[in-house]
């Protein structure tokens, strides 16, 4: 048996890169923190009646359980964080009235991995926004999507706008079932048509017309045109719709925007607009969000909310390279006599190594070393 070995798309993060992935978390929480995004940090186990709130049958499947031995209820490892922070909001800040902001970085872990690239262990990073309905907190939250990733040189990202409501609202009027909605949503985000039509053959008019152009409505701005002419009119299309032209124009021409109304993979408790970032080198979205109002219900308290999240590992061949700081070297023989000097050169940010097996200095890569001289102590550089 090799014991080194990892499960199937489990993998460790090695030094060098590491410290790159923890020096981008630290700089997009920074710059959640100047947004007001206050940081939560929700623990990695649950009950899993907590986890599963509200019925997610794709998360379930991602989620692994055991059994706990203190209560011998059942747990879950997290497979999201997104509702946890809706359990903080709706219970832990229950107090609070107005717009909440809140932020997280953590790892959860996946019982299957989304792709064949794809981790089972993502480190989750994101934002979300409590209290305010407002197509302005869908704007605020896409901004700060891509403001992180340019933070982390991103290039030429395109976003996708959805709206998971008009799909919503046609499967309402056309009396689907729970069942049959599910089923044609998991089809409609693979465009196959043909399996769409089998799917709404019994469908009536002009609903079943209505799904089968959902996936031809994608592209620019002149997709929203086509979808009022093309759709029935009902109000969920209707909000939708307008939803989505006012994002689009209020982001003007800072990013490469489309518009696909059968992008609507997420997690099932996603209610309103939703979004997706690409760029290039990439076959799967980088980063997503969208609406989820009145996740909190279920935890005591629903009310509006926006957010998104991406995979901090799925960047970590693009995040900037930190070159290995250069350290001073100091003889294990001498620390004794030597604390006090490392202990100052330490706080002032400097990495002191202890050498305990005569290493050379590269070994250790060390370009200086802390000597005893006549008027004390002193780092001097290697010839």
């Amino acid at each position: 048996m090799r014991n080194w070995l990892l499960p199937e798309h489990i993998a460790d993060i090695l030094p060098a890169t590491a410290r790159q992935v923890e020096t981008a978390k630290a700089a997009m929480l920074e710059l959640f923190r100047t947004g007001g995004y206050e940081l939560v940090s929700p623990p990695m186990l649950e009950y899993i009646d907590s986890l599963m709130a509200e019925s997610d049958p794709g998360l379930a499947l991602k989620t692994f359980r055991v059994v706990d031995q203190l209560s011998g209820r059942q747990l879950g490892v997290r497979a999201d964080i997104t509702p946890q922070v809706a359990r903080i909001d709706a219970h832990l800040l229950a107090e609070r009235t107005g717009v909440t902001r809140l932020c997280y970085a953590g790892s959860v872990l996946h019982a299957r991995p989304n792709g064949l690239m794809s981790s089972r262990e993502p480190l989750q990073i994101g934002a979300e926004l409590y209290g305010y309905a407002g197509t302005e907190a869908d704007l605020e939250i896409v901004e700060l999507m891509l403001a992180s990733l340019r933070l982390v040189k991103v290039d030429g990202v395109r976003l996708d706008l959805g709206h998971i409501a008009i799909f919503r609202g046609l499967a309402s009027a056309s009396g689907l079932s729970a069942q049959a909605s599910r089923e044609l949503l998991d089809v409609l985000q693979t465009k196959d048509v043909a399996t769409i039509r089998e799917l709404v053959a019994d469908v009536a008019e002009p609903f079943r017309s209505a799904f089968l152009v959902l996936p031809e409505l994608y592209g620019r701005g002149e997709v929203l045109d086509k979808a009022r002419t093309k759709l029935p009119s009902l109000p969920e299309i209707e909000l939708g719709l307008m939803q989505l032209a006012a994002v689009g124009r209020a982001l003007g021409d800072s990013v490469d925007v489309s518009y696909d109304l059968a992008e609507l993979r997420g997690d099932s408790y996603h209610t309103g607009l939703m979004f997706a970032a690409y760029a290039p080198g990439w076959s799967e979205s980088i980063a997503r969000g969208g609406r989820y109002d009145n996740v909190g219900r279920s935890f005591g308290r629903g009310r509006p909310a926006t957010g998104f999240s991406f995979d901090l590992r799925d960047l970590i061949r693009i995040l900037p390279q930190r070159h290995h700081e250069q350290a001073i070297r100091v003889a294990a023989r001498l620390l004794p006599d030597a604390r006090a000097e490392v202990d100052a050169l330490r706080r002032r940010g400097e990495v002191v190594i202890i050498d305990y097996l005569g290493e050379s200095a590269q070994a250790l890569n060390c370009d200086r070393e802390l000597v005893r001289a006549a008027e004390g102590w002193q780092v001097v550089s290697f010839n």
